[in-house]
């Protein structure tokens, strides 16, 4: 891509409206606009950071088993009315009502939905375990919409949904999706941390919410240092064995970690003084087992072996995909701009040309632009001409990993300049091997397209 043919509508100044890092930074790199209160489009640079965020989840949750799937955005009140939960959800739920005045509702979350497709559809224990998810735009009509992506009201989520026969399978469903959280969270270049939290309007007493620390966090939340040296890292897992499941949600949720809701001092103070943490913290997902909640309200049951009907057991689990991008800004930046994880940058290099219009240096850049497009990798060439610090300013705003500086001087002695915006950091080498060092740097993240 070239810059000079790309929509990036950046701005010198910070909007006067934007009271966090992320929101300020997503205005100004040009990632996003507002369209009202709480809703936005998104820019093609933001769009494009998302969707990788958003294939980064689908990857782990296919490699967990789950199944994906597309429920619609409206719904039928007449589910939620089934339930309980039309009357009881709140002011957040957008109520509507179509030209045959029929109450309609557009979806803050489809455990009502996805319960009605299964019941419609399984009767037997054997097609039992069973867990479906989608990706997909949801609504709450929050009451004063702030912060950007962070509390929109218009978001993109990922929710799942688990029906099994008996409360350990549940469980072992549960511990699956916990473990395939921590792997999605970490490729994203996040740590996020298991908190026991509250199940809310959701139901179900057995929840985890997974927290990204930073100062703007909406949570206050208490733990235990030592889960900050957790990692999953590139440990393989069975996702069938109970056992393996079962071993990782111990290892990460064994130390205390809660949020305000379910903060227990007594607990706490058990906790070397030393070790004892209060802090703020970004939420960007959530698992909840609920048993038989939705399953008995529904008439949602399979037959056992004994010929016997009985409510399945579920769990739903959620990631804000929207907001996941608010979060790696709060948790990845500098003075100067974002600074993207390798794994969801939206560009994998970008390139400054500082003489567009000299015939070597146009030829070196459009040569590594072809080696890296020919690796799989997607660099962004900034060609247009324009001074060389407002295009080093650009590309610190952006925040893409590594830069490749090209200029007349440098080829005279066989060199550009490779430059990693976590470290500021440089080094001057030859263009090949410049290539060479960010294709071995991508070998370590598997790369993910549009």
């Amino acid at each position: 891509m070239r810059l000079s043919r790309y929509f990036l509508p950046v701005l010198k100044e910070t909007p006067a409206d934007a009271q966090i890092v992320s929101h300020r930074l997503m205005l100004r790199a040009g990632m996003i606009k507002q369209s009202s209160a709480g809703i936005y489009s998104w820019l093609p640079l933001g769009f494009k950071v998302l969707r990788k965020i958003e294939n980064i989840v689908h990857e782990e949750q296919m490699r967990a088993g789950h199944i994906p799937m597309q429920m619609p955005t409206l719904q039928s009140a007449d589910l939620w009315k089934e339930s309980g939960r039309y009357d009881a959800y709140g002011e957040e739920m957008l109520r509507i009502k179509d030209r045959h005045d029929r109450d309609m509702l557009y979806t803050p979350t489809a455990e009502e939905l996805i319960t009605d497709i299964f019941r419609s559809n399984v009767s037997s224990y054997k097609d039992l375990p069973l867990t479906m998810y989608q990706i997909q735009w949801k609504f709450r009509d929050e009451i004063r919409p702030r912060f950007g992506v962070m509390r929109g009201r218009e978001f993109y989520m990922k929710d799942g949904y688990n029906f099994d026969l008996t409360k350990e399978d549940a469980l072992h469903a549960y511990n699956r999706h916990l473990v395939s959280y921590l792997r999605t969270y970490e490729r994203m270049g996040l740590q996020a941390i298991p908190m026991r939290a509250d199940g809310g309007p959701i139901g179900g007493d057995y929840t985890h919410e997974f927290l990204v620390l930073a100062e703007t966090g909406e949570s206050e939340v208490f733990y235990d240092s030592a889960v900050t040296d957790l990692t999953f890292g590139d440990r393989e897992i069975d996702y069938d064995s109970v056992a393996q499941c079962q071993g990782v949600l111990e290892e990460f949720t064994s130390k205390y970690a809660r949020t305000d809701e379910t903060h227990d001092e007594a607990l706490f103070n058990e906790i070397p003084e030393e070790r004892r943490r209060v802090a703020r913290g970004i939420e960007v997902g959530q698992i909840f087992y609920f048993g038989t909640k939705y399953s008995d309200a529904l008439g949602a049951q399979v037959q056992t072996t004994e010929g016997e009907k009985v409510s399945v057991h579920m769990g739903s689990h959620g990631i804000g995909v929207s907001r996941l991008l608010g979060a790696i800004i709060e948790a990845s930046h500098d003075d100067k701009g974002i600074i993207w994880p390798e794994g969801v940058t939206p560009f994998h290099a970008g390139i400054v040309n500082l003489k567009q219009g000299d015939a070597e240096a146009d030829a070196a850049c459009e040569a590594i632009e072809k080696a890296l497009v020919a690796a799989g990798l997607e660099p962004l060439y900034d060609d247009r001409k324009e001074r060389a610090g407002g295009k080093f300013a650009t590309m610190d705003l952006i925040g893409l990993p590594w830069r490749i500086t090209v200029g007349p001087r440098g080829l005279k002695n066989g060199v550009v300049e490779l430059t990693s915006r976590r470290t500021g950091e440089s080094e001057e080498l030859a263009p090949e091997a410049a290539v060479a060092k960010l294709i071995e740097i991508y070998a370590n993240h598997r790369v993910v397209g549009l």
